[in-house]
């Protein structure tokens, strides 16, 4: 552990996982110029995925956690498009929120609250960003949550 963001990372008492490797045909993320594109990462703990549906097996609270869990692999594939240098990130553009939920559950803006609010907690100003927040039938596993984002880094 090095940088700046990486020292209020461990102040929230988060250390960054390794970057997980892709479980299909794509790459976990594309640089272009100075924008990386990271692919959708889904809420993963130790022991596996958080699972379930907003709105019948899991509340909103539960899919924020979720989001969040989200937000930490998002970032951990941003420290590796960095070359390990998580100080390179300038700024994060833009997130795209997919919430597991059933057809009257209208709180998904709440749900990537939490990985919006991890963003700003964890990064200051360079972790305020564009969202959509979008209610899915299903997601890959039965996951709670997946989170794609853009960054810009040096």
């Amino acid at each position: 552990m090095s940088g700046t963001y990486e020292t209020q990372l461990a102040e929230l008492g988060v250390i960054l996982p390794d970057a997980s490797t892709p479980a299909a045909n794509y790459v976990p993320f594309v640089q272009v110029g100075n924008m990386v594109h990271v692919s959708g990462q889904l809420p993963a703990v130790e022991g596996g995925f958080i699972t379930g549906k907003l709105g019948a097996d899991l509340s909103t609270e539960e899919g924020a956690n979720a989001a969040r869990a989200c937000a930490i692999s998002l970032l951990a594939q941003v420290k590796k498009a960095c070359g390990g240098d998580l100080d390179r990130l300038k700024r994060v553009v833009k997130l795209v929120g997919f919430v597991n939920s059933t057809a009257d559950f209208t709180e998904q803006p709440k749900v990537i609250n939490g990985a919006s609010d991890f963003m700003v907690q964890a990064l200051g100003d360079a972790g305020r960003h564009a969202r959509s927040a979008v209610s899915a039938a299903a997601l890959p596993f039965g996951v709670a949550v997946e989170i794609e984002g853009i960054f810009e880094i040096e």
